[in-house]
C-alpha cells in the first residue's frame, strides 16, 4: 500500500515528523500536496462533507483510512512500522510523549507569534521577544530537560531504551530545529542535554534517514514554518 500524505508543500512544520517516520520505515508514501494540483486535493478533502474530513493537514490516507493529528497519524504507523513498542501499555507511554512534544511545538511556533498567526511578525515584536526569554528560560529546560532525564533513565540509545520509536524521529527534529532557529541560544544551552544531543546524531545517521536528509524530499528549514530564525530573538 502507497500511503498519500497531505502538508502543506512549502514547509516542514507539523508534516515533517510523518514524514520521517515513513521515511525511517522505508514505507511508500506520496507527498501529495507537493504534486502538480495536489494543494487544490488537499482542501477538497478537508473541505468535504460526508465521510470523515481532517480539520488540518497533516493527515494520511491509508487505503480507506484517513488519520488526522500528527500524533494520531503516528499512533497508527507506529504500530504498523516497528516504530512503538508491541505492548498496550508501551504504545499508550509513547502517544503520550508524542503528544507532549506537540504541546512543546505550539510554545516553539508562540516565540514568534505570541499574539497570532494572523499578525505579522513585525506588529508583534516586543511580546515575542518577551515571550521568547520565558521560553528560554522556563519552558526549553522544563521540556529539554524532561525528555533528557527519560533517556538517562532508560540507560539505552533511544527514548524507550535500545530500540527506536517515532518519538525518537520527533526529538531529533526538535534539536535539529531548535538549532535553526536559535542557532546561539541553543549552543549555549547543549551542554545541558548531551544525552538529546547524542540522540539526534545517532538518528542522522541511520541510514534511512541520512538518505532523506540528503535528499530533495526534505525541504530546508524556512521562514514559513515552526521553527523560524528571527536575529533579535536569538539575542
Amino acid at each position: 500500500m502507497k500511503y498519500e500524505l497531505y502538508y502543506w508543500p512549502e514547509i516542514q512544520g507539523r508534516g515533517e515528523y510523518v514524514r520521517l517516520a515513513l521515511e525511517e520505515a522505508g514505507a511508500a508514501y506520496v507527498d501529495v500536496a507537493r504534486g502538480p494540483r495536489g494543494s487544490d486535493a488537499m482542501m477538497k478533502m478537508m473541505e468535504a462533507r460526508k465521510g470523515t474530513p481532517p480539520f488540518a493537514p497533516p493527515f494520511l490516507k491509508a487505503g480507506k483510512l484517513v488519520i488526522g493529528q500528527t500524533a494520531n497519524i503516528l499512533l497508527y504507523l507506529g504500530a504498523r512500522h516497528g516504530l512503538a513498542p508491541k505492548m498496550e501499555a508501551g504504545k499508550l507511554w509513547v502517544h503520550q510523549l508524542q503528544l507532549t512534544i506537540s504541546d512543546f511545538a505550539v510554545e516553539i511556533h508562540d516565540t514568534h507569534h505570541p499574539l497570532g498567526p494572523s499578525q505579522y511578525y513585525e506588529d508583534q515584536k516586543a511580546p515575542a521577544k518577551k515571550r521568547t526569554a520565558d521560553f528560554w528560560d522556563e519552558r526549553v529546560p522544563k521540556y529539554l530537560g524532561y525528555f533528557e532525564r527519560l533517556l538517562d533513565g532508560k540507560g539505552g540509545a533511544y527514548v524507550t531504551g535500545r530500540r527506536l520509536t517515532y518519538v525518537d524521529l520527533s526529538l531529533f527534529q526538535i534539536v535539529a530545529g531548535l538549532r535553526y532557529a536559535f542557532p546561539r541560544r541553543m549552543k549555549a544551552f547543549e551542554k545541558n542535554i548531551p544525552g538529546l544531543v547524542g540522540l539526534h546524531d545517532r538518528v542522522a545517521a541511520r541510514p534511512n534517514i541520512k538518505a532523506y536528509l540528503g535528499s530533495e524530499r526534505r525541504i530546508p528549514f524556512n521562514e514559513q514554518g515552526i521553527f523560524r530564525r528571527y536575529r533579535e530573538l536569538d539575542a
